[in-house]
């Protein structure tokens, strides 16, 4: 359904708050605000073309059950992974404080304190017996690589050998250079297995591997083949995981139940599924930029020469060097004159997919190696090579891009203290899509470092998911929406944990209805932000005990001021709502005239306390029929009537 808004109606002579839902044919449908854990936000498809269900189908039955089974493999096979890991003894890595420090002491910046989390979780996964599988997960250049260094060198020292597994050859090479300076004053073997080398460097790298003389080896998914041995391989480190093919994934899961697993990402992985992943994979994010990183400046325009040739001059005259992205390789040759004539001072090079690999590398290493100052390509770029003097970015077309792919180009400038900048060329504004002008919005007020999480966008949300999951997941993630998915996926982990069959086909628990017959809301008066209201509905009614009720309402007096009896009355309902859900209890009505008591079938209250209640006040409550108990008792004072039901709860509580 589509929602439309919070909507005041009055019901029995007081007002209450619903929140108003469309469905197809414009039927609609009011949820009280109470039950608003039973509305979870939709993300799948885009919102123009999400497909709304009829009210009273089976269509959305059909759609959940088949999520419901997709739900059970993953969750199984999850669990069996982690079992694998759990049941095989660890190797705790030895950790020489000492030489650790003094290899830590050679990184040349201050530690963000997200990455010494990170480095320090990553410690204590290594010297533990348990074997590690961790993600650790951070924007483009915040830091992760010095993780892994920190990791390789603690496993290295241990007499174990490390595998660095990256999506390209370039990465690589970059990796290689790096890892090689940090370790150039140890006795630290690091060895690249990649196209740059021949045939014969390539067969002497492996023997090397075999016979334990390589300690650390770097290298595209080459390295996973079968004809590659180790001698004693402790650790293995994946960049970007989500950039290899299912094959190699499967071969990374073989991997992943025999050695330590380190993995390195900059898609976020969001939060709700990091929940229902709670100890399958570690997960440890790194939100907190380096000291001296400015953000992005980024600009949204037309093409427009003027613009153009001022922005490209300011970088080369600094010294810097210029990512032209053009991601159509028929045009670029025309694109590449274009830019050149822009700035006909600059040393230009053309970098694309459909050039001889050999062709394009040597193209990369000599924008690298600073040849070149301005480097008109394609998408290529987008998977990490780090050049820290390229300071401007100019992204032709921004509008064809999704906001994770805007979000990582851009991230390719802004490396080091010099501010960076980042020009988003898109044609005229009737030309594009609704769609795309959101992106561009979004990516232009997105400045800050670190965006990458609070982005946790929708093409994020579900490529963090497919990455997680497997990619094959992403569709049945689309049908039923992904907050419903993780939350299905969460019962299923939970419930294969503690040995039962998950039960996802039965309907999920509608929740305990509590009707006091007085005004529970917030009112507008107090609180005129609908979203803030929203928000804090939904907070309330999912609350799960008495003392997360009293932090929710200690914030909120300290935000809005002190709560007005509606308000006071909405938590005093949510907490009697907790205490009837423990008893078994599906239904508590009780107005100024009386009410009841509905039970499920399997209740938990006390029968003795319910039968000795009865004796005792036989004018105030009687049993009808075998699960409901009726209230004869009048009582006009709402403040008397909770008291009343809370004391009823309290009794029943065996």
């Amino acid at each position: 359904g589509r929602y439309l808004g919070l909507e005041l109606l009055d019901i029995d002579e007081r007002q209450a708050e619903f929140l108003m839902l469309e469905y197809a044919d414009s039927d609609k449908l009011y949820v009280p605000v109470a039950s608003l854990h039973l509305v979870s936000r939709y993300t799948g498809s885009d919102p123009e073309s999400a497909p709304l269900h009829r009210l009273g189908s089976r269509q959305w039955d059909k759609v959940r059950r088949k999520a419901a089974r997709q739900v059970r493999d993953i969750a199984a096979e999850l669990l069996d992974l982690y079992a694998r890991r759990l049941a095989r003894r660890g190797h705790a890595f030895p950790l020489d404080e000492k030489l650790y420090a003094e290899f830590a002491s050679g990184f040349p910046f201050e530690e963000t304190p997200d990455q010494q989390n990170a480095i320090d979780a990553v410690l204590g996964d290594l010297t533990s017996e348990t074997p590690m599988d961790r993600v650790v997960c951070g924007d483009v250049g915040f830091g992760k690589t010095e993780v892994a260094l920190r990791a390789a060198f603690v496993a290295v020292q241990a007499g174990r050998q490390v595998a660095l597994l990256v999506p390209t050859t370039l990465l690589a090479q970059q990796h290689f250079s790096t890892f090689s300076d940090r370790l150039a004053d140890w006795p630290v073997r690091v060895e690249l297995l990649s196209r740059f080398r021949t045939g014969k460097q390539l067969g002497e790298v492996r023997e090397r591997l075999a016979a334990g003389q390589v300690d650390i080896v770097i290298g595209t998914h080459r390295l996973i083949q079968k004809d590659i041995r180790f001698k004693k391989l402790g650790l293995v480190i994946i960049d970007e995981e989500q950039r290899f093919g299912v094959q190699q994934k499967e071969r990374l899961k073989q991997l992943r139940a025999e050695v330590d697993l380190l993995t390195l990402t900059a898609t976020p992985i969001p939060r709700t599924l990091n929940m229902a992943m709670a100890g399958i994979r570690d997960l440890s994010i790194i939100a907190t930029p380096p000291a001296r990183r400015m953000a992005v400046k980024t600009l949204v325009s037309e093409w427009d020469k003027a613009l153009l040739r001022e922005g490209l001059q300011r970088e080369l005259q600094r010294g810097g060097q210029v990512f032209f992205l053009h991601n159509e390789v028929r045009s670029i040759e025309r694109i590449a004159r274009e830019v050149g004539e822009i700035v006909p001072n600059a040393r230009l090079a053309v970098a694309h997919g459909q050039m001889r690999e050999r062709e394009l590398e040597n193209v990369m290493l000599d924008f690298y190696r600073q040849r070149y100052n301005v480097l008109v390509c394609t998408t290529i770029i987008e998977s990490g090579i780090d050049v820290p003097t390229a300071n401007t970015i100019v992204i032709n077309r921004a509008d064809r891009f999704g906001l994770a792919q805007l979000h990582q180009l851009r991230g390719r400038v802004g490396r080091s203290h010099h501010r960076a900048y980042a020009y988003l060329v898109v044609p005229e504004r009737r030309s594009m899509t609704p769609d795309a002008r959101k992106r561009l919005e979004a990516i232009a007020s997105l400045e800050e470092l670190g965006a990458g999480f609070t982005l946790a966008t929708h093409d994020l949300e579900i490529r963090g998911a497919g990455e997680l999951l497997g990619a094959e997941q992403s569709g049945q993630i689309n049908q039923v929406g992904f907050s419903l998915f993780s939350d299905m996926l969460a019962r299923a982990v939970s419930a294969l944990q503690n040995g039962k069959e998950p039960d996802l086909e039965q309907p999920i628990d509608r929740g305990i209805e509590v009707e006091l017959h007085v005004p529970a809301l917030i009112p507008e008066t107090y609180l005129a932000d609908v979203h803030a209201r929203l928000t804090l509905y939904k907070r309330i009614a999912s609350a799960s005990d008495a003392a997360a009720l009293r932090e929710l309402q200690v914030e909120m007096i300290d935000r809005f001021g002190l709560l007005p009896p509606a308000v006071k009355n909405l938590f005093a309902v949510a907490g009697l709502r907790q205490a009837a859900g423990r008893i078994g209890v599906s239904k508590l009505d009780f107005g100024p005239q009386g009410g009841r008591v509905e039970f499920r079938e399997k209740a938990a209250a006390d029968p003795a306390a319910l039968i000795a209640l009865i004796r005792e006040r036989p004018t105030d409550f009687r049993m009808d029929g075998p699960q409901k108990l009726r209230i004869l008792l009048s009582e006009a004072d709402a403040e008397r009537r909770f008291r009343e039901a809370h004391a009823l709860m309290e009794r029943l509580d065996a």
